[in-house]
């Protein structure tokens, strides 16, 4: 089922929902159904799936020179997403991302979702790779979130690669897009973000998930502009419980938000992680009650595949 069709079904009801990492090369999914069997009880609509680009590790030779080599470190998401759905009966959402796909492989990758019956694919451009200052698309690829929801919406037109008419076995994938409430750090200003988020609207996009944030005005105001700007389709925030200590310095730096001095304040004076997380649930919980109040159509927590925490804030609100 589509991501609209569980937000209208609900009927103002607002639902929870989670996104997953693929485990890491070499690991079995075991992982992914432990983490599923913990949030199951919350009646989750729909499962998020991350989509990785490759890395680069380094391979000496006998002589003594260094080859690089591409790697993708967490493959596998179109396969989790078919045994989420067979297993566990609830819809999932696979990330689709510019960095380390051509378009041939992206098209591929849609046939395959297709073929699967999923329903919905969350489009994004995706990260720099680790190393690299800026994004570098891959050769054949794309560059822009864009062009990729441009190839999207041609296959649900009945329209391919390589194609000179349309046929007949169209897709119909319900589409989404991120949102930024603190503004995209690559944009010159807050009004250019909202003029390439209206594009992906008019080029098809069905519903919007936030970045993560921890102020619920920065979400409120961002709705309130995204109805100034004339996109009406549903916007889901994104949710993360902070775990660590750590995590004060390294999300704003990784995801360029800013963490309310009141929690930053009360996380730093807590003496071990078990009291972080206590300050941090009693944060998402309030935040997530004043979300419900303001009608968010879902609470979309980014798990990390760590299902603890999330748990403890969504059986609080359940």
């Amino acid at each position: 089922m589509k991501i609209v069709d569980h937000i209208k079904n609900a009927k103002g009801k607002t639902l929870f929902s989670f996104e997953l990492l693929p485990p890491a090369k070499g690991q079995g999914i075991q992982s992914i159904f432990k983490t599923m069997d913990e949030l199951m009880e919350f009646r989750p609509p729909f499962i998020d799936v991350t989509y990785h680009r490759e890395d680069y590790l380094y391979k000496q030779h006998d002589n003594g020179l260094l080859e690089r080599v591409a790697y993708r470190k967490r493959p596998g998401t179109v396969a989790i997403c078919a045994a989420i759905m067979s297993k566990y009966k609830v819809d999932a959402v696979p990330h689709l991302i510019c960095g380390g796909f051509t378009k041939e492989e992206t098209e591929n990758a849609l046939i395959d979702l297709n073929f699967l019956g999923i329903d919905n694919v969350l489009v994004l451009r995706g990260d720099a790779r680790k190393g690299d200052s800026d994004f570098i698309p891959t050769p054949g690829g794309h560059a822009y979130a864009t062009d990729l929801m441009q190839q999207v919406a041609d296959m649900n037109r009945g329209q391919y690669l390589h194609e000179d008419i349309e046929i007949s076995s169209k897709t119909d994938f319900c589409i989404g897009v991120a949102g930024y409430p603190e503004k995209h750090f690559e944009s010159p200003n807050f009004n250019t973000d909202f003029k390439w988020l209206k594009k992906k609207v008019d080029m098809g996009a069905e519903f919007i998930v936030t970045q993560m944030f921890f102020d619920i005005e920065k979400y409120k105001s961002f709705v309130n502009k995204c109805r100034q700007h004339d996109i009406h389709i549903p916007i889901i925030p994104g949710l993360k419980p902070l775990t660590t200590k750590k995590q004060l310095i390294a999300l704003p730096k990784i995801f360029h938000l800013d963490i309310p001095e009141e929690l930053s304040d009360a996380v730093d004076q807590c003496k071990n992680n078990i009291e972080v997380q206590e300050v941090s649930t009693t944060w998402m919980v309030d935040m997530c009650q004043e979300l419900i109040k303001f009608g968010a159509p879902v609470l979309h927590f980014y798990t990390m595949s760590n299902p603890g925490p999330t748990k403890k804030i969504v059986e609080r609100l359940a």
